[in-house]
């Protein structure tokens, strides 16, 4: 039996998800939660075989949560997303992620894609590898990265600033750096397109 936790924090999306896998005889749904923090808690305390994480959720990402849990539980992510980004793709490679796939992907085909990387395998939507291919390389810096989520979260300056440790000088060169390289005319607009790259 695959034992799989789900983490996405639209409901009605979710509650789809557990739904349909329950169907199928070898898949069973040991939790279903709606963020990354719960998600963690949820991987430790039921140790499943597939942990299912939407991409975009409150408190913790799919990808910062799957970095986080894969130092602490033997499982494998797969990433839902409906925003698909060849950025957001080479940071799931990264993070060590197996799978990576759609929200439009159909529930029979994600079942399917669940078993053969339970299996060990590694599924990567054949658009988004082929877009990954082709994309420009990230030309933010780690920490213009940091800088720029934080920002994209609406923090003030001086909040980031306290949050990764820096003189809130330091914080105001890093926008400004990022800004300049994505020619944006201000941070929100920076953070913005740093994010429709998938590389924040």
């Amino acid at each position: 039996m695959i034992r799989i936790v789900i983490a996405d924090d639209e409901e009605l999306i979710r509650g789809a998800l557990v739904a349909l896998l329950s169907l199928e005889p070898d898949l069973e749904v040991v939790a279903d939660v709606a963020d990354g923090e719960e998600a963690m808690a949820a991987a430790i305390t039921h140790r499943p075989t597939i942990m299912l994480l939407d991409l975009e959720m409150p408190r913790l990402d799919g990808i910062d949560a799957a970095q986080r849990l894969l130092r602490l539980v033997d499982t494998q992510v797969i990433i839902v997303t409906r925003h698909a980004r060849p950025g957001t793709l080479k940071r799931a490679l990264a993070a060590r992620v197996r799978g990576f796939v759609p929200k439009s992907t159909p529930a029979s085909e994600l079942a399917t894609i669940i078993r053969s990387v339970a299996a060990g395998e590694r599924y990567i939507d054949a658009r988004l590898a082929t877009a990954a291919l082709t994309e420009e390389e990230n030309p933010l810096t780690p920490r213009e990265v940091d800088v720029l989520r934080l920002a994209r979260d609406g923090l003030a300056t001086r909040h980031i600033a306290k949050q990764l440790g820096l003189a809130h000088g330091t914080v105001r060169n890093h926008i400004s750096a990022a800004m300049a390289k994505l020619a944006a005319d201000s941070r929100t607009a920076a953070a913005a397109a740093a994010w429709e790259q998938g590389w924040i």
